[in-house]
Formats: structure tokens, C-alpha cells, sequence
């Protein structure tokens, strides 16, 4: 009979004997802590951990965090004490247990509960990012039985957390492997008449559509081979529900315009062969025009890299077509833990080996931005995003639950746009966003000594709102402070609070 432990190694990259006996160490002591507790499911609870211990183990997360996803609930829950997890897996599973621990301590109403189950994320987070992908993981489980789950008023408030706080922050660390799931769980209890209509519609259209697809599949397979492209794999998907519900709306709830219901992926070998791809691809179908986009040119703020196109092909079929590397494949789903996993991969290193130094930095360097603090951090702790950084210092500074939700709604959950410095480097921005948010985003230096800004060559003025796919350039001076009037022309609230402190600290001096 399988041990309970296998699904969990099996899905770890290349484990080694040490990893395994982990593994089962910790599965065997929370399996005893737990003793006959029950899930609301009437599942034995051990069931739960074990499905966060696949889920870490599948993102390519090191022992360590993996042992403290098994055990993430035994101080909470059990009498196992915070010491004697220390004394039995050591200082980091500890510090892991501990974090996540906290995060689910406090019990909160209304508006102010969201905003708060954000800033303890935040603040559990500032030292070590895997507290989070623990707690990412857990909610992903908790909503795949959340039918179980009574009432019916407490299920929605579990959604929508879920769709307000845990997709967000999937999102803006790039692990699609996770936020697609939880985007579609928390669809299906909000909306569920709505999301089985949708569903429906899905898997009706992929049924009729198969064997154009599947035609198309084989074209593509054929003109890859003979252009003399290899070690190439595709991939096929429909849309997923939540993804298309959301597309449908923007597109006056017309399904014939939203063009990537269908898409096909290809995964290859190099660089080189994602642009030939794509040149073979243009050559046996036509584009539709204003759909190709060159995300490894310039990459999502997030780190997403991959060539977009749309194609019809002969059979009416549009189909969006998706090329990248495998590396770029482990970024995709995995996000910040991307770099990791394909280095264990292609170099055959010590899986954990390095996890806890500076992975987030090497998987895209825009993405990190570290401050002076951060880069101080200790080998004991996980460098974190600066944008995850930025809003837990908000968290400790703003004045009031009112004023830090507000600063969330702006920088953090507000609809997002591109644009780009003169060199090319992609800043994430919310709508609305003028050069000064823009001029933060890019180093606080710059906020400091900017004297005027362009934007696609032309001058313009500070309050100028900035759009999709701008170029934006920041005059400068020598010597400089933030204009007061700079206030009233800011988006965001991170650049706001930065001006304040600014003009606060030179009245203090004067």
C-alpha cells in the first residue's frame, strides 16, 4: 500500500534522501497532532495539510517550506507548541509556521476585514515571500471543499477574500498556476448560476471546435518540423470561465469578439526559437492585425514573457497562439519561484539549495527593486517583491483603517496599465497614473529632482495622465525637492505618502 507521503515527493523536483525522510518526519508527527480531527468534509484533517505539501512541492518550494505547509496548522490547532516545532524542524520551519499561524488569528467584520487580512499578509511577509505561497497554497485547498462549508453567508465571505485579496496577489507574483484555480473557485460560489452558463457555453464550444483545433495542432506540428524547429511541444486550452466571464463584459457580452477562447501553446528549446516560430506561424496563417504582442521583448511587470499572435485559420477557427521557452513555461505557472525550479532542472542542483538567496531578484530584477533594507536581509529570509515591500510600510504608516484602504484600492487593486522608460523597461502603473507616479515608480530619486517630464517626445504637464503603451521620459535637475502642488496630480497613494515625507523632513530642517 502507498505511503501518504508519496503523492507529496513525487510531486517535488528531483528530491533527495534527506527531502523524503523530511517529509515523512513531518507528515508522521502531524499526523499524530491532528489524531482524529475531522474536516468539514468528515475527511480525517491530515487529508488538508497533505494537499498544501502537493501544491508547494508542485511550485518547486524548497523542504523547508514544504515541511511547514504539513505542519502550518499544528500550533493553531493541536497542543503542539511553536518550541517544539523549532526543537524537531528547526528556526526556519518556525519562523514559516509561525507567520502563517498569525495570519489566521484575528477575526474580523465587514469592509475592515479585508483590509486587514492584506496588511497581516503584508507584515508576515516583509522578511521571507514563502510565508505567503504557504498561505496561497492553504486558501487554494480550503476553496476547492469550500462546498462543505456552512453557511452559505460564510462561504461568500471566504470567495470573496479569496477573489479580493488571494487573486491579486497570485497575480502580481505571476503564479497563474494558482490564481486561474482560485479566480474560477471563487466565480462558482459568488456567481454560480452565472459561472455554470458560462462553463457550459465553454465546453459546448470546445466540443464542436475540436476537430478544427486538433486539425490546426497538426499543421502547426508539421510546419514547425519541416522549418527544422525541434525538441518543440504544444499544448492546447479553452478559456477558463472566469477569465472569458470577465473578457465578455469588456466586449459587450458578444463571444465572437473575444478572440482567445482557443489558444494553442508552444514551448521550445531557445529564444531563437520562439522568434522562428513565430515567423513560421505568419507564414501558414494570417494574423489578425493589432493582436501580436512581444511580451519577452518587453516582459509584464509580473515577469510573464511570452510572444502572443491571433490567427483564422482556412477553417474559420481564430485561434490565439501563445510561444515561449521552457524556462519561460516555470515562469509562467510558478511565478517568482520560476528561476529556481528551472535551474534545479537544466543544471541538476541541490533542490533548496539556494532558495532562500535572493530568487525573486534572479527571476526579474524589475520585479525586485530592492531598498537598502531588503538587500541587508540575512540568508534566513527571502527577499521580497518592492511592491509588496511598499505596502507593508503603508501598512504601519497610514493613519486609520479608511486611509490604508484607501491607498490598497489605488496602488493595488485598481485596474493596471504599461508603460515604458526610453529604454524599454515595462512600469506598472494604475489608470490614471501621472508622470510623478510613474517617476516613483521608477526610484524616489527621481521624484526628488524631476523639473518636467515627455511623454512619446512631446512635453507635457505633471498632471498628465498617462496611457496605455506611453513612453515616458523624466526631465531632471541637479538639486531638487517634490512641489507641494505635486499632491493634487498623484494617483497613487505609495507616491503620495513618499512627497509628504519629503516636504516634512525639509520643514524640519528649515
Amino acid at each position: 500500500m502507498p505511503h501518504a507521503t508519496d503523492d507529496i515527493i513525487r510531486a517535488m523536483q528531483s528530491p533527495s534522501s534527506e527531502d523524503q525522510k523530511a517529509i515523512q518526519v513531518a507528515y508522521e508527527f502531524a499526523k499524530v497532532a491532528h489524531g482524529e480531527e475531522k474536516r468539514k468534509s468528515g475527511e480525517p484533517y491530515i487529508i488538508h495539510p497533505t494537499a498544501i505539501a502537493v501544491t508547494l512541492a508542485k511550485l518547486g518550494m524548497d523542504r523547508e517550506t514544504i515541511v511547514a505547509g504539513i505542519l502550518h496548522d499544528t500550533v493553531e490547532d493541536t497542543p503542539v507548541t511553536i518550541e517544539e516545532i523549532e526543537e524537531k524542524f528547526g528556526a526556519t520551519v518556525r519562523f514559516l509556521v509561525e507567520g502563517v499561524t498569525k495570519l489566521s488569528k484575528l477575526k474580523y467584520r465587514g469592509v475592515e476585514r479585508h483590509v486587514e487580512s492584506l496588511r497581516r499578509l503584508l507584515v508576515a511577509t516583509a522578511n521571507d515571500i514563502r510565508v505567503i505561497i504557504i498561505k496561497l497554497a492553504d486558501r487554494l485547498h480550503n476553496m476547492e471543499t469550500i462546498n462543505f462549508v456552512e453557511p452559505i453567508e460564510k462561504r461568500m465571505r471566504i470567495a470573496l477574500e479569496t477573489k479580493e485579496i488571494y487573486v491579486p496577489i497570485a497575480e502580481r507574483l505571476g503564479i497563474g498556476l494558482i490564481k486561474s484555480q482560485l479566480e474560477d473557485l471563487a466565480f462558482k460560489t459568488l456567481e454560480p448560476e452565472r459561472y455554470k452558463k458560462i462553463h457550459q457555453f465553454l465546453e459546448e464550444r470546445g466540443e464542436t471546435e475540436k476537430e478544427a483545433l486538433d486539425r490546426a495542432l497538426n499543421d502547426l506540428r508539421k510546419a514547425l518540423a519541416e522549418a527544422g524547429i525541434r525538441n518543440f511541444r504544444t499544448e492546447s486550452r479553452v478559456k477558463n470561465v472566469h477569465s472569458f466571464a470577465t473578457k465578455l463584459i469588456r466586449k459587450g457580452n458578444d463571444p465572437d469578439k473575444v478572440y482567445d477562447i482557443f489558444a494553442i501553446r508552444i514551448i521550445v528549446p531557445t529564444l531563437e526559437d520562439c522568434y522562428r516560430s513565430f515567423g513560421v506561424i505568419h507564414n501558414i496563417w494570417r494574423p489578425i492585425p493589432g493582436r501580436i504582442k512581444d511580451y519577452i521583448a518587453s516582459p509584464k511587470p509580473n515577469g510573464y514573457r511570452t510572444l502572443h499572435t491571433t490567427i483564422i485559420t482556412p477553417h474559420k477557427l481564430i485561434i490565439e497562439i501563445q510561444i515561449r521557452s521552457e524556462e519561460m513555461q516555470q515562469e509562467s505557472k510558478f511565478g517568482v519561484m520560476a528561476h529556481f525550479i528551472y535551474k534545479n532542472k537544466s543544471q541538476g542542483s541541490e533542490p533548496g539549495k539556494d532558495s532562500k538567496i535572493g530568487w525573486v531578484g534572479r527571476f526579474v530584477p524589475s520585479l525586485m527593486k530592492m531598498t537598502r533594507a531588503e538587500k541587508s536581509l540575512t540568508q534566513t529570509s527571502t527577499p521580497t517583491p518592492r511592491w509588496l515591500t511598499d505596502l507593508n510600510t503603508a501598512a504601519e504608516d497610514f493613519e486609520g483603517e479608511e486611509a490604508f484602504h484607501d491607498a490598497l484600492r489605488e496602488d493595488f487593486f485598481a485596474r493596471r496599465m504599461f508603460v515604458f522608460t526610453p529604454k524599454g523597461d515595462v512600469i506598472d502603473l494604475p489608470i490614471g497614473a501621472t508622470p510623478i507616479d510613474f517617476a516613483y515608480a521608477v526610484h524616489t530619486n527621481l521624484v526628488d529632482l524631476m523639473s518636467g517630464a515627455r511623454v512619446n517626445g512631446k512635453m507635457v504637464g505633471l498632471d498628465t495622465e498617462l496611457h496605455k503603451g506611453d513612453i515616458v521620459e523624466i526631465q531632471t535637475k541637479k538639486i531638487g525637492v517634490p512641489n507641494k502642488k505635486w499632491l493634487e496630480y498623484t494617483k497613487t497613494a505609495s507616491a503620495r505618502r513618499y512627497i509628504r515625507a519629503t516636504l516634512k523632513k525639509k520643514e524640519n530642517k528649515s
